[in-house]
């Protein structure tokens, strides 16, 4: 068949579903949308090509306003597509809100109306799921004979006897349960959620797991969720799966399916979360532990390198020790905020003292002292990571050719696979830290920090290491594998361009990739206004703005009638409007943080559904993936440009790489990503045909400078309003 007739079929199987109806309706702009996804995947070449050829890959970028029904408009002709040419759909998202809207209504409502059948799934990383032999053995019910603590890193062991009593309680209650199928062993169904540091020891991670070869493996709810991805055409995981799974065989090749990005404007973020690293430069007992839990093992299973551990682990822990002395010496006064030292931030909330400090050499320029440690740091980890390598050979040697002995060797690489991790990534952070470009070089310097933070009695160092630029490393890791792709958003524009994103998604100059704007159904100049309301204090001087701002809040909030929200840029900002809360207005506000956001939404429902006035105060996270239609939010709030905070050290560094070749940040970075982010804040508003909707901004800076006038080409064309502080 060639991608014509592909193209054509998938696109048949969209309208027949419009057609269908049972729920679905046509909507403007959505059939382009189809037609633009049936052609990219068309085109796409996948699996094996002819020794020496280059195949033939497509990408679409698309931006679909709200209300277009982009779910509908990719879904359709891609498991078309995939169904007739023998493939699957991996369908990534960045919220668990899209996730289940897909798994539980969109996915089902397809499949009951499709000609022909298809089996969908959602995967969930390995450590979502509970590891039953590890499970049992931390309730008292796995009959090992080493210690439980062996289990937990030495940094998270109960405090007290008691502790340690209600853990077990808490792990034997799980294990119940699991073993009367009451729980799939899944941690997100899970009544309530244990704490992280009371689930990561019993997590089905990949370093502590023998798979075929452990003794439970047929009872393994890692393993029984993911026989429902081998069957099934359709697979929806979320960004931070995929991008962890590259080169891992956990989902399809990428090179022989079709990849759907919903809610791409995440991507960039999440790349530079997947490529940092982190080492905890005071914290070393692990180091010690690792070492007599793989000499214990490889003794057992004579393993010849088992003599070479204990070396091992001492020079890496004496080169760790001299790293944080020379750390100390070189950046201890900036770090601790002593007089003389410069450029220590606290990183955290401001005011408080058990926020850590961090300090960013410039250009990512190391003090010389610490070449030599950090040198040493990298070879004896990977010394030592080689070692582990041949003890779990020979334990997964051991599991094949003695299963009678499989539950105690399980074990056994369990105990090594809870701390191997943290070695693996002492390796890697070390690497990262001794990337150092040529003077004048244009090669980008990966970001290095260091971070001070009191712990109890003690103080802890960590050093840090980022790659600066996602869209470098989207292009390595992710864009190389790909054959055919859509990604999509609502907002994948800023200032009226694709450019930004295309840098930062690493599409920038590929070939491969196309854009397509659909336009959104909604008449915005119609169904809401823009109210810019110039305050006299400057935005930049936060005391004076913050105080004349939160006046014209309280004032503007008065007249409520139904639903509304409220974003700030700041805990301290949402905070001094808190206070400031009327006695008569306080039962009508929702602040975020004050009930678990599920339920803060329930209620935020009841009272609009009562006919009363309800006011939802939030921050960051409120500001995007939030469904309020018709009288649930009337009216948003923003109550000042959300420029991202200025204590990133990843975008400190890219700044300061951006300058030091003749290019302006703020122009090229800062606002393009501030029109991103205002325009998902703002499109809060209008959710629906029947919507009507106010947007109040309280920051002068939107309409009275040049970057303000970008910002506003990159909003829906809402009506708009001006108006002082004096004209209220």
């Amino acid at each position: 068949m060639s991608s014509e007739e592909w193209s054509a079929k998938a696109l048949q199987a969209f309208d027949a579903m419009v057609q269908a109806g049972s729920g679905l309706r046509a909507r403007s702009g959505q059939r382009g949308m189809a037609e633009c996804v049936a052609n990219t995947f068309a085109k796409a070449q996948l699996g094996k090509v002819e020794d020496g050829a280059t195949p033939q890959r497509a990408i679409a970028v698309i931006q679909a306003g709200t209300g277009v029904g982009k779910s509908l408009a990719y879904c359709a002709p891609a498991i078309a597509m995939a169904l007739a040419r023998g493939t699957r759909v991996v369908i990534s998202t960045a919220t668990v809100a899209l996730q289940e809207q897909l798994v539980h209504k969109d996915l089902p409502l397809l499949a009951a109306q499709m000609p022909e059948p298809f089996r969908f799934a959602l995967a969930k990383g390995r450590g979502r799921y509970v590891c039953k032999l590890k499970l049992e053995r931390l309730a008292g019910q796995g009959g090992a004979d080493e210690g439980d603590d062996d289990l937990f890193p030495d940094d998270e062991l109960p405090a007290s006897s008691e502790v340690g009593e209600a853990r077990v309680r808490l792990y034997k209650g799980m294990a119940d349960a699991l073993a009367s199928s009451a729980w799939d062993g899944d941690r997100d169904s899970l009544h309530e959620q244990p704490d992280a540091a009371l689930w990561r020891p019993v997590a089905a991670e990949a370093s502590s797991c023998t798979g075929k070869h452990c003794p439970v493996f047929n009872e393994c709810s890692y393993f029984e969720a993911r026989k429902a991805l081998v069957g099934a055409q359709v697979i929806v995981v979320n960004h931070d799966l995929l991008l962890a799974s590259l080169g891992a065989r956990v989902l399809p090749e990428l090179d022989n399916c079709l990849l759907v990005l919903d809610e791409a404007h995440h991507l960039p973020a999440t790349a530079l979360e997947q490529f940092a690293c982190r080492m905890d430069l005071s914290r070393l007992a692990w180091v010690d532990r690792l070492a007599s839990r793989a000499l214990r093992v490889g003794t057992l299973l004579e393993v010849m390198e088992v003599a070479d551990i204990p070396a091992q682990a001492s020079s890496l822990r004496q080169a760790l020790q001299a790293m944080e002395r020379l750390v100390l010496d070189a950046y201890g006064p900036a770090l601790r905020g002593e007089a003389g030292g410069t450029g220590a931030r606290r990183w955290g909330r401001p005011g408080d003292p058990a926020s850590p400090t961090r300090h960013r050499p410039p250009r990512g320029l190391l003090a010389a002292q610490l070449d030599a440690p950090i040198a040493e740091v990298a070879a004896h980890a990977s010394e030592f990571l080689e070692s582990l390598r041949a003890i779990a050979k020979a334990l997964r040697a051991a599991l094949r050719d003695t299963p009678l002995e499989a539950r105690r060797l399980a074990a056994l690489y369990a105990q090594i696979g809870m701390l191997a991790p943290r070695l693996e990534e002492v390796h890697a952070c070390a690497a990262l830290l001794q990337q150092a470009p040529a003077e004048g070089a244009s090669t980008v310097p990966a970001a290095k920090w260091f971070t001070l933070m009191q712990n109890g009695d003690f103080l802890v160092l960590q050093a840090h290491a980022s790659p600066v630029l996602p869209g470098n490393a989207l292009r390595q890791q992710l864009w190389g594998a790909v054959r055919g792709a859509v990604l999509t958003s609502a907002t994948l524009t800023s200032c009226g361009s694709f450019d930004f994103f295309l840098r930062e998604s690493g599409l920038w100059g590929d070939e491969a990739a196309t854009t397509l704007e659909v336009a959104s159904p909604f008449d915005y100049a119609a169904q809401g206004t823009l109210v810019l309301s110039e305050t006299h204090a400057d935005p930049k001087n936060a005391d004076a703005f913050n105080a004349e701002m939160v006046d014209a809040l309280l004032e503007d909030l008065t007249r409520v009638r139904a639903g509304a929200l409220v974003l700030f840029t700041s805990r301290e900002q949402m905070r001094r409007a808190v206070d400031a809360l009327a006695t008569a207005m306080r039962p009508s506000v929702l602040v975020q943080g004050q009930l678990p956001r599920p339920q803060l939404l329930a209620r935020h429902r009841e009272r609009v559904a009562a006919g009363q006035p309800s006011i939802v105060f939030g921050m960051q996270s409120f500001g995007e993936g939030l469904d309020l239609p018709g009288a649930l939010c009337e009216s948003v709030f923003i109550t000042k440009l959300p420029f991202a905070p200025p204590d990133d050290p990843v975008a400190e560094a890219r700044a300061e790489w951006l300058r030091s070749v003749g290019r302006d940040p703020f122009s090229e970075l800062v606002v393009p990503a501030t029109a991103l982010r205002l325009a998902q804040w703002a499109g809060r508003a209008i959710r629906s045909e029947e919507d009507q909707a106010h947007i109040y901004c309280y920051d002068k800076r939107l309409a009275r400078t040049s970057y303000g006038q970008r910002l506003l080409k990159g909003l829906p064309p809402f009506a708009q309003e001006r108006r002082t502080l004096q004209g209220q």
